[in-house]
């Protein structure tokens, strides 16, 4: 069965009567559920279904041997152009997720209908400070309500049964450009959620709110304020201080956005959170002279109650190159020199594979899952990296490093399969150009990182990925999948020793999970980049699915994924053994017909057209105006667009669609340079293919 749901979503809130009886036998998640949860396979109430992280789940009524059955029970076609991030949630028969735009809804998770939908009305103007699409990770579930954080800054705590809003904290200043995409966690009937924005010049934080409430408990910094302000707020930051240059430029605001990740361990009573890059990236613009500038890039322990933190470990010592440990925190228990020892692991950006002692920070061991060329490797002595002569990029020459700022892993979930011992990671392999802007560096409205990262269409050849199951204990790969290209999806492993994967090609796989032998596959139809989740209903065990290509790689395009072919085709997928519903045929997809001609300017204009297309442009519609599959394709603009081009790109005229108007950073002149550079793209692809058809 094949649902659509298309004018629903679109106004601000709307109910399906025919769910709301099963919507309201849901009881309340709480701490006792929270912990049942570990053990109990049947609900997935949080983003990582449990409060470790893991991503494991003990069900395995699908399994290496009935897998082969598993087909498609439903499926839900949504009006949602943009990438689906989040891993739905399912208590009680009803599954809960989020769309982009920050927008939520709540499903039979037996029948496939749509019980309820909410739109908090984000402003599409606001996708203009999210450096990574309009997505959203997921919500939270906690005592009968759902909670999502907006693209806006706003959380908002919504009626489980019904989908009204019960409250709404502004936790953001809008004023700046702060934005949220990221799923809340709840512990102790609190409500934790962060933000992103570093890239545009913010100070990272995360704050705690009362789940009943919304009332503010508590909010931790993650880098000084300005000491001419007067002292620091917390002892944390006061230490933190010392790690910053007396040079330090304060009103570019530091950085270490926590976007992503938190884990809580209840027996320590330790919430874990991953902190971001700096703002700006470069170090040497950042902080001048030096310094590790706590707490970028790093692993905190605190007291939930509180706040107040217990330890922390750095994993990027003056970050340089946008390397955030934001990544997924897990908390396992590991045989290590032969004794247990209860640790928290993370596969950041960075590289490395980190698996420390989570009650105290001690570092256990550190190697690197991939290939990483900034450092040598960590000094156990120290824990630090041993990085290489010029990875800092200080001389004013490019230097090409691994990983680049999409990272060795990203926020594609990992997951930890307690029954292998392995951490299957959603691995890949792109390099980048940085280059020192000094004294150059410029504050443009919009992605500004000091690295003078070059914007150039990143060749196929250079971008692939990978499935590896990773041994933490031998800290080495057990089995690795080959993939053709990055930005393939997140994990899920289970107790029926299967990983399953999305990819970028338009596959949800499944493997073994002890030995990675390919066991099944479906056609999405779309690129993938969100994780499957799995639960149990009515006896029946599911696999669930958010389908639609996007985020950061997908609106940076390039022949990677223009070679792909990969779209968005926005779907809610559900599997069970025996499902037998087929997704519809596509029409394929649609371009303007004309032979481009050479573009007639000024070589000056061409070129001043390509330097402000990188500035404001690439991050949304593609290096080099090659488009990802998600925004459209500007070299394919249509002639009508053309001839509107200074209402949509200055005034705003698509606003509604997402595409913020740029009247206040962009002048008329270039605005038409920009349609000048995308036209000339245009006729240069095409000669191009020409080419490529001729031989």
């Amino acid at each position: 069965m094949t649902h659509t749901l298309s004018r629903q979503l679109r106004g601000t809130l709307m109910f399906s009567l025919l769910g709301l009886g099963v919507a309201a036998q849901a009881a309340p998640v709480d701490t006792a559920a929270m912990l049942a949860a570990e053990s109990d396979g049947a609900q997935w109430l949080s983003y990582d279904r449990t409060w470790s992280q893991q991503r494991f789940s003990p069900l395995q009524q699908i399994n290496t041997e009935t897998v082969e059955n598993l087909g498609l029970a439903w499926s839900i076609d949504l009006d949602n152009t943009r990438g689906l991030e989040a891993t739905p949630l399912y208590h009680d028969g009803v599954l809960y997720t989020s769309l982009s735009w920050s927008r939520v809804m709540a499903v039979d998770a037996g029948s496939g209908e749509v019980l309820w939908s909410y739109d908090p009305q984000v402003n599409k103007a606001k996708g203009r400070q999210a450096c990574c699409d309009a997505v959203n990770r997921g919500v939270a579930l906690w005592q009968g309500k759902v909670y999502v954080g907006t693209l806006d800054g706003r959380l908002i705590a919504l009626d489980a049964k019904t989908g009204k809003p019960v409250w709404t904290q502004q936790t953001t200043d809008n004023s700046k450009p702060y934005t949220i995409t990221g799923a809340p966690r709840v512990l102790n009937d609190m409500v934790l959620i962060g933000n992103g924005g570093a890239e545009f010049g913010v100070r990272g934080y995360f704050s705690a709110y009362d789940a009943a409430s919304g009332e503010l408990r508590w909010r931790f910094y993650t880098v000084p304020a300005d000491p001419a302000d007067g002292p620091q707020s917390s002892p944390a930051l006061t230490e933190a201080l010392k790690t910053w240059s007396d040079k330090t430029d304060w009103s570019l605001g530091g950085g270490g956005t926590a976007w992503d990740s938190m884990a809580y361990d209840p027996q320590l009573n330790l919430l874990y959170v991953g902190t971001g890059n700096g703002a700006p990236w470069n170090r040497e613009i950042r902080s001048p002279g030096g310094g590790d500038n706590l707490y970028l890039s790093s692993i905190l322990a605190l007291r939930p109650e509180t706040g107040e933190l217990v330890w922390h470990y750095q994993v990027t010592p003056g970050e340089s190159w946008d390397y955030t440990a934001t990544q997924q925190l897990t908390l396992a228990e590991l045989e290590i020199d032969g004794k247990p020892r209860q640790v928290i692991m993370q596969a950041p950006k960075n590289g490395f594979f980190y698996v420390l002692d989570r009650a105290t920070g001690e570092l256990l061991s550190a190697e690197k899952y991939g290939k990483v060329t900034w450092a040598e490797r960590i000094d156990m002595a120290t824990g630090r990296p041993v990085e290489v002569a010029g990875a800092r990029y200080e001389s004013g020459e490019p230097v090409t490093i691994w990983p680049s700022p999409f990272g060795a892993h990203n926020w594609h979930s990992m997951s930890y399969s307690p029954l292998t011992g392995l951490v299957y990671i959603p691995y890949q392999e792109v390099p980048a150009t940085y280059v020192n802007e000094g004294g150059e560096f410029s504050r443009i409205s919009g992605f500004n990182t000091g690295s003078g990262l070059e914007n150039k269409e990143m060749p196929a050849a250079y971008t692939t990925g990978a499935l590896v199951a990773w041994d933490p204990v031998k800290q080495a790969a057990a089995w690795r999948v080959e993939r053709p290209t990055h930005w393939n999806g997140g994990t899920l492993v289970t107790a029926g020793n299967l990983v399953f994967q999305g990819t970028v090609a338009g596959q949800l796989e499944a493997y073994s999970a002890d030995q990675g032998k390919a066991l099944w596959q479906f056609p999405t139809q779309t690129g993938v980049v969100a994780a499957p989740m799995t639960y149990q209903h009515e006896g029946q065990q599911y696999i669930a699915l958010m389908a639609g290509w996007g985020g950061a790689a997908a609106l940076y395009g390039g022949e990677a994924f223009a070679n792909a072919g990969v779209r968005n085709v926005s779907r809610m997928l559900v599997f069970k053994l025996g499902g037998q519903q087929q997704l519809p045929t596509l029409a394929g997809p649609t371009r303007v017909e004309r032979e481009p001609q050479p573009v007639v300017a000024a070589a000056s204009d061409l070129a001043a057209g390509e330097e402000v297309y990188a500035q404001y442009c690439a991050i949304c519609h593609g290096a080099a105006a090659v488009g990802g599959g998600v925004l459209p394709d500007l070299r394919y603009s249509s002639d009508a667009i053309r001839g509107a081009w200074e209402a949509i790109v200055l005034h705003g005229a698509f606003q509604g669609k997402g595409m913020a108007a740029f009247g206040d950073s962009l002048t008329p002149e270039q605005a038409n340079q920009i349609k000048l550079y995308v036209m000339q793209r245009e006729y240069e692809s095409w000669v191009e293919s020409m080419k490529q058809a001729e031989e």
